[in-house]
């Protein structure tokens, strides 16, 4: 998917809030949420870390787009920083924001055992994506700059100036990163990070309706 594609919109369209490894709680919430092959499916990133199996939720997702060809995977800020861990450009950051968890999910022996294609997958996530009437990203936008011109630090970590801005870009913004209790459902936003990983619940929205779907932290 490229980071700007418009296309007719679905009758349907479902988001799905950060995952951070929590493959129990993602898998029931796919169950429970009524999708068919015909909806469009946008995941916001953060599908590794912290949680305690990262690995596990990537095979899911991919084994996901194979039954739901209108899926789109986004990139978050924790995808980008397990790539720039790999590539040696900053291991610390990525350890500090609970990486070792991810390291352990792909831990063979002594070695990292890391599939062609989960590295495949981890290459391909777009920044954002555009339809008709909304915008899909990890972190939110920055109030003033339309959304071509964003940069990408701000799409993957920007919190404060987005949370507390009315700008209106012309479209809903659907985004997940800065974690809540519950969904932010406001006139110009959707969040949907409502903090599975920190034992709260992992939550899907159909952002058309505004319609909620959300399962427990089933962490220990």
């Amino acid at each position: 998917m490229s980071e700007q594609l418009l296309t007719p919109e679905p009758e349907r369209i479902f988001a799905f809030g950060d995952v951070h490894g929590c493959l129990r709680e993602l898998q029931a919430l796919v169950e429970k949420v009524p999708c068919g092959p015909d909806d469009l499916l946008v995941f916001l990133g953060d599908y590794i870390d912290r949680g305690p199996d990262s690995r596990g939720v990537i095979d899911f997702l991919l084994d996901l787009e194979g039954r739901f060809p209108l899926t789109v995977f986004l990139k978050g800020n924790h995808e980008a920083m397990f790539m720039d861990y790999l590539a040696g450009r900053d291991r610390v950051n990525f350890l500090f924001n609970g990486g070792g968890k991810t390291l352990q999910s792909y831990q063979k022996g002594e070695e990292l055992d890391i599939p062609p294609e989960h590295l495949a997958f981890l290459n391909r996530l777009p920044l954002y994506y555009e339809t008709a009437n909304f915008v899909f990203v990890h972190a939110g936008l920055r109030p003033g700059c339309p959304v071509a011109g964003q940069r990408e630090e701000d799409l993957l970590w920007i919190r404060g100036e987005f949370l507390h801005s009315d700008y209106d870009w012309g479209k809903t913004v659907v985004f997940g990163h800065t974690p809540q209790v519950e969904p932010m459902l406001q006139v110009n936003k959707i969040g949907l990070d409502t903090g599975a990983v920190y034992g709260h619940s992992l939550t899907c929205c159909e952002v058309r309706q505004r319609r909620l779907w959300a399962v427990p932290s089933q962490l220990d």
